[in-house]
């Protein structure tokens, strides 16, 4: 089961994909396999957005 993630702009708050990105570092004892990898390279681009997403908004 793949995890699905937006294509345009982040749906989720930054502080979900925290909480995602920590809970596959868990799962993963620390070394992601090459489909971890993956899946952590596209959550931390989503928490990226996320993150200028509510610094914008807070301006």
């Amino acid at each position: 089961m793949s995890p699905e993630f937006p294509t345009s702009g982040s749906v989720r708050s930054a502080a979900e994909l925290n909480e995602q990105i920590r809970a596959l570092w868990l799962r993963a004892g620390g070394i992601l396999s090459s489909q971890e990898r993956a899946e952590y390279e596209l959550l931390v681009v989503e928490w990226a957005e996320a993150i200028r997403g509510e610094v914008i908004e807070a301006a």
